[in-house]
């Protein structure tokens, strides 16, 4: 490692780098920096085919990447911008002061947006378009800890009003006017377009927009433009893996519509985020590493004649080997401070500052705090074709809040500023508000007439329109398949045995037929499309990809060999859950972002969903995203030979609690279809704001015709699959009187174990001459959400007639216990235990404990929830209600060869 250092920074040789070097500067100067990078990739490879290793430094000096000859003059007037800016600034400090000075400690952020002020008024007055007659519009994704900020901005431009701006985090008493404390379309579904405050995802939603819009593009479903992607994050938010695990994408699809701006505040939460380190110089090694385009913006113009001053280099040596802990330290303590402890180091260096005074010192801007620097960065990377961009622009945090949080430790947890701080931060930035005034920390509006809001108005309208804002319904209205159009699955299979998925990929492939509906469907697959049977969509509608297929598939010559396409329709992103919720998010708004609604199936094993990438799919009920998610090879006991991680028991937990997410677990293919027929027509036609779960499984049986009249069970949740005949006063349905003085159970099941379920109906008749009815129960989330609104109802309104919930309906003239067993833990089938009818015993029997592999009999007996233990709790049941005796439980443990004393599967 020594000796690579030694080659890397060490000149054997001044006299004869001097001369390399005035000769390259020769032909820069008179052929172009194109042909100087021709000629030195040509000289590298002669090197290396020569035997010699030359180890790559991926960073470049500590210095702007754009050199000052280079930069594009930023048009305008740039004072009146800075005007503008301090007031933005002044209001969004305002604005989280106020809030925190009122019972309840609403919280906020001061110093993020202080930090990246600069950054987003370039682009809000220069770059960034609205949607418009003339330009489809850029997205923006806003660091969501600047939201103040952005709000400070509305308020100025007309578009939030001084008592909305105090409604800032109080969006329960605000009424439905409250400001959101971070971007969140569920909450101002007109303004916010994306949510990001969960650090990361942000970045890895903006590549796949990005993706996306290619997509679209490559698919003739939206015209080719300039549109672009800005996503703002900050540095200390890369070490989430979602910030940075997906930019190899953007580099290897050469995504030029997306452009990172990442605020180099130098800062975590908490301290430092590189403290030993630089992190400018490490993203830009990342970044440069993935094929993008780095665009380093850290010193300010104040800083110009000092870098033209430096012929020695020792000024640029000296700020490469600065760490970031140092730099903190210099805008912390000042000009003084900064000329002690960073130019006075060397003599070349002091001597460069000697006739500044410390004031001019403590000047020295940084580079994302000057206009005409972002403006030239941003212009660039606008103009950048064939790969997206990165932006490292180096600020501080809090700044502007000098002794109250400038570069300072807990400057992310300063939400107050007492009266001191508050008239710095006024005289600093010029703010025409009085002594007696101050301590109310008042909003200023210069009104608006006022050349401020004039000239923000006017840049505005330039740019099409206000930002942020935000679609509601795309123009088009699609319509959904008729059920009738399902009937290849909703009639029954006969002898032939398919799976739950097979059905779903059948009922995919149908919609994909629809001649309005079918170029809109996007089938989705992290990976494994041939696990899930969908290698036939290879060949009939092909797998995206930007730059066609330029090998010849070793299957080629089978019927349906894997065949990519620049206009293919299937998104396989790899084996990256969270990278295929990303593309999914992005097709599910692409009725908001792009007004082309799209209808897109996320195809996954079901355990590495809500699971491994919860995090995002609440994100895409925030951001009211409409499309199906499926849980492939669901439930604990289907997947029979993958064991503990890969077995799911769970996940309908998580989606139940995601509000907006319509849950189900189906058992047969006619139930799949009228989920999907229903869901499609809600979220198509209707554009309803809500997702579809759906498990399925990989286990083949036969499935019957679908029954008359179960369509709205199916969707409510629940639907007698099979009536035993008996009613709770005993009296027949019809079914013969022997069957009206048996004993009767209810029997609840979903997805894979209903067949369980059904089964133990049969041996309690054959067995213990026990009449079961069979309910088939595809939503235990949706049975729960409808009771707890009826129960709520009843509560609000004692003297009108009470509703009753739609299971306590079902089931209340309905005779014996209830009993209910899916392939999931206890709590799924549990959340309906406050529905069933009173006096009624419940037992739920689940899939509690850590999943194993075997083949699925031995797991069902191991969770206890194949058709011998199900028959088996109904026994005990009806025992307990005195119905049968306790010798009909005995003899049911001794034939179905139950071991009473095994081990509970939650503790093995």
């Amino acid at each position: 490692m020594d000796q690579l250092d030694d080659i890397l920074h060490q000149d054997i040789d001044p006299t004869e780098t001097r001369e390399w070097i005035e000769s390259l500067n020769a032909v820069i100067s008179h052929d172009g920096t194109e042909r100087a990078h021709y000629l030195l990739e040509k000289m590298v490879d002669s090197t290396r085919r020569a035997g010699g290793y030359l180890p790559f430094d991926p960073t470049t000096e500590y210095v702007n990447t754009i050199a000052t000859a280079n930069e594009a003059k930023m048009p305008g007037d740039a004072a009146m911008e800075w005007r503008i800016r301090t007031l933005i600034r002044w209001n969004a400090m305002a604005m989280v002061v106020r809030a925190n000075r009122k019972p309840g400690e609403l919280g906020g952020h001061i110093a993020s947006f202080a930090s990246s002020a600069t950054l987003y008024d370039v682009g809000f007055n220069h770059f960034w378009r609205a949607p418009s007659a003339d330009h489809p519009g850029d997205l923006v994704f806003h660091q969501g800890h600047s939201s103040p900020g952005v709000y400070a901005r509305s308020f100025l431009e007309g578009r939030i009003a001084e008592e909305q701006m105090d409604l800032f985090r109080m969006e329960v008493a605000g009424k439905g006017r409250g400001l959101s404390s971070y971007p969140h379309p569920w909450l101002m579904p007109d303004y916010w377009q994306v949510p990001t405050v969960s650090m990361g995802l942000g970045p890895i939603q903006a590549i796949y927009q990005a993706q996306f819009w290619k997509y679209l593009e490559h698919r003739g479903l939206i015209p080719k433009s300039d549109r672009k992607i800005w996503c703002f994050l900050g540095d200390g938010e890369t070490d989430e893996p979602e910030s940075l695990g997906a930019i190899a994408l953007a580099g290897r699809e050469g995504l030029d519509n997306l452009i990172f701006v990442v605020n180099c505040n130098l800062q975590r939460l908490d301290g430092p985020v590189r403290g030993n380190g630089k992190i400018i110089q490490e993203l830009e090694g990342v970044f440069r590493g993935a094929g993008w385009n780095a665009i380093k913006v850290v010193w300010g113009s104040y800083w110009d004649p000092l870098l033209a001053r430096d012929t020695s280099g020792t000024l640029r040596k000296l700020m490469m080997e600065t760490v970031d802990g140092e730099y903190q330290a210099c805008k912390a303590f000042g000009g003084k401070y900064t000329r002690e402890h960073f130019f006075n180091k060397y003599p070349e260096t002091a001597q460069l500052v000697a006739n500044l005074s410390d004031d001019d010192i403590w000047r020295l801007n940084r580079g994302g705090h000057d206009p005409h620097k972002v403006y030239a960065a941003y212009h660039s990377a606008v103009n950048t074709q064939g790969m997206p961009t990165v932006i490292l622009a180096k600020t501080v945090k809090g700044y502007g809040m000098g002794a109250a949080g400038e570069s300072q430790n807990p400057t992310h947890q300063q939400k107050k500023l007492d009266a001191d701080a508050v008239r710095h931060f006024r005289d600093r930035f010029n703010i025409p508000v009085s002594d007696d005034k101050l301590a109310d920390v008042p909003y200023y509006h210069p009104g608006k007439d006022s050349p401020e809001v004039q000239y923000m108005l006017e840049r505005r309208k330039a740019l099409g329109g206000s930002l942020p804002q935000r679609r509601r319904k795309a123009d088009a209205k699609l319509k959904a398949p008729e059920l009738s159009a399902f009937e290849q699955i909703t009639k029954g299979t006969g002898e032939r045995e398919i799976s739950t998925t097979m059905a779903l990929v059948r009922g995919m492939n149908l919609m994909l037929r629809d001649k309005q509906l079918g170029e809109r469907v996007v089938p989705i697959v992290a990976d494994e499309a041939r696990t899930f049977g969908m290698e036939g969509m290879f060949r009939q509608i092909g797998i995206y990809a930007p730059f066609g297929q330029k090998y010849r598939p070793q299957d080629a010559d089978q019927l349906l060999y894997y065949r990519e396409d620049q206009k293919g329709q299937v998104l396989q992103e790899g084996i990256s859950e969270a990278g295929g919720m990303g593309a999914w998010m992005a097709a599910a708004t692409s009725y908001s972002i792009s007004n082309v609604p799209m209808l897109p199936f996320f195809i996954y094993y079901s355990m590495f969903g809500f699971q491994r990438i919860g995090d995002l799919c609440w994100a895409a009920g925030d951001m009211r995203a409409r499309g199906f998610l499926i849980g492939g090879t669901a439930g604990r006991t289907t997947l029979n030979g993958e064991g503990l991680q890969h077995e799911d028991g769970h996940s309908h937990l998580m989606s139940g609690a995601i509000p907006n997410v319509k849950s189900y677990d189906p058992t047969f293919s006619y139930e799949v279809a009228v989920i999907l027929q229903d869901g499609t027509r809600r979220m198509m036609q209707e554009q309803e704001d809500i997702y579809y779960y759906l498990t399925v499984m990989n286990e083949n049986y036969q499935h019957p015709d679908m029954p008359a009249g179960c369509e709205e069970g199916i969707i409510k949740g629940m639907y007698l699959f099979r009536d035993c005949g008996v009613s709770t006063n005993g009296n027949g349905n019809g079914k013969g009187k022997a069957k009206a003085k048996a004993p009767c159970v209810q029997l609840l099941g979903s997805g894979t174990i209903l067949r369980e379920v059904i089964a133990a109906a049969e041996l309690l008749e054959k067995d213990f001459g026990v009449c079961a009815d069979i309910w088939s129960c595809p939503s235990f989330i949706e049975l729960r959400r409808d009771g707890f609104d009826a129960e709520r109802w009843n509560r609000l309104h004692p003297e009108a007639e009470q509703r009753v919930p739609y299971v306590t309906g079902l089931l209340q003239e309905r005779a014996g216990p209830v009993i209910a067993a899916t392939d999931y833990v206890r709590e799924y089938a549990d959340q309906i235990r406050a529905f069933i009818p009173e006096g009624k015993r419940y037992t739920v029997l689940g899939t509690d404990g850590f999943g194993r592999s075997d083949t699925r009999a031995h797991l069902r007996d191991f969770f206890e929830v194949d058709r011998y233990w199900i028959a088996h709790a109904a026994l005990a049941s009806l025992a307990k209600d005195g119905l049968v005796n306790a010798k009909d439980v005995a003899r049911a443990i001794k034939e179905y060869k139950l071991d009473p004393e095994k081990p509970n599967p939650l503790t093995v």
